[in-house]
């Protein structure tokens, strides 16, 4: 079927279920909770709407709404009959709470539906932008103010176009979006230069987040994993992960998740947003020290995030984070965490170890790659979940 029709499609099935949705909250008013005869011209009217909206909700996986609104007269006389016998009316009570819950279901599985329908070629897309940004910026000055019109900005236009298509409303949502498309909109040099440095970057990270729902699941073989590990395997475990598919954002996200899944670690926060200008104070935590008679204390941890593929982190980095980390506060940061993807030059690790070695606060803990690898690996479906595995 071809995307646009089954867009459509989709679009004018969410407006049928909006109508359903409206219908209900009219409706459950007159929905009774006990013993009641009789029934409401006006809740008449919504029961007969009602039906005649189902057949604008088509079958999504095999399944749709059928069943009617609720007879309140019926209702109410079940409520009689159980009071009756002393029994409680859970199944009456039960009948009117199904609208809305088929309502909840129906809406799911038309999100569900659309994320499947569109993920493909989002992907397309964002790679689309990924590799044309840099051409159309190729020669243009940072501080430009001419108009910037080419055939590759013309070519995002179309793409960021089609993405916000395919996500309906949930593109509203998203980080810099207005951003991205104000910048579109004067589309001078710097404008572009914004878009490449500040906006894709979160626009992406969000078209990501959206296309993948938390109850959809992480492609796997089709295999019978018992019978899988039973047979001779072979090649050996790695800790190395495929870090260039992360971005900034990606990568903060990715460690806001690792901090919070050890025990040790409370109040974790993510304080920064990616790129901002004031960088340095990423994320945030309290880390519980305990020793062993039974006393417990907390400090407090900043962690920076630095996604460098390609250079090293090297000294001057790492002593501007610590004299930035002396102004922080309150309360007082007692460490901090300089956490990179890539690796720290070896006068990074000597200019750590010195100042460590002056006992001031806050003291530097220095994560390279392969610590947050061997971290992952005691915990592999966060790095699963962030497509690292």
């Amino acid at each position: 079927m071809d995307l646009e029709a089954l867009l459509r499609a989709m679009d004018r099935t969410a407006a049928n279920l909006t109508k359903l949705e409206s219908v209900w909250e009219r409706a459950k008013p007159f929905i009774p909770t006990g013993p009641q005869r009789g029934s409401d011209v006006q809740y008449d009217s919504l029961r007969a709407a009602w039906a005649d909206l189902l057949p604008g909700l088509p079958k999504i996986d095999g399944w749709t709404i059928t069943e009617p609104l609720p007879d309140i007269d019926e209702m109410g006389q079940a409520f009689i009959d159980y009071l009756d016998i002393g029994e409680h009316p859970s199944s009456v009570h039960a009948q009117g709470d199904k609208p809305e819950a088929d309502i909840s279901t129906y809406r799911y599985r038309l999100d569900r539906a659309r994320r499947r329908a569109a993920r493909s070629r989002l992907q397309q897309l964002v790679s689309t932008v990924d590799s044309t940004l840099p051409l159309a910026l190729d020669g243009v000055a940072r501080d430009s103010t001419e108009l910037l019109e080419n055939e590759h900005t013309e070519g995002i236009q179309e793409a960021t176009g089609e993405i916000a298509r395919l996500l309906g409303e949930g593109a509203k949502s998203i980080d810099r979006w207005w951003d991205l498309h104000r910048h579109m909109r004067f589309s001078q040099g710097h404008d572009w230069h914004d878009i490449f440095e500040f906006d894709w970057p979160e626009v992406r990270a969000g078209i990501e987040a959206q296309s993948v729902g938390d109850s959809d699941p992480l492609p796997v073989p089709d295999i019978d994993l018992g019978q899988a590990a039973s047979g001779d395997l072979t090649g050996a475990a790695t800790l190395a992960l495929p870090w260039d598919r992360l971005n900034d954002d990606g990568f903060e996200r990715l460690l806001y998740d690792l901090l919070r899944d050890i025990p040790e670690h409370q109040n974790v926060e993510w304080l920064m947003q990616t790129r901002a200008p004031d960088r340095g104070r990423d994320l945030s935590m309290d880390r519980v020290l305990s020793d062993g008679s039974g006393g417990v204390r907390t400090e407090r941890v900043i962690v920076q995030a630095k996604h460098w593929l390609s250079r090293s982190v090297n000294a001057p980095a790492v002593n501007e984070t610590v004299v930035a980390g002396k102004l922080w506060g309150p309360p007082l940061v007692r460490v901090i965490i300089i956490a990179t993807s890539g690796r720290f030059t070896s006068d990074a690790v000597a200019w750590a170890e010195r100042h460590n070695s002056e006992g001031v606060a806050p003291s530097i803990e220095l994560w390279p790659d392969n610590r947050i690898e061997t971290l992952l690996a005691q915990r592999p479906h966060i790095a699963a979940a962030h497509g690292l595995k």
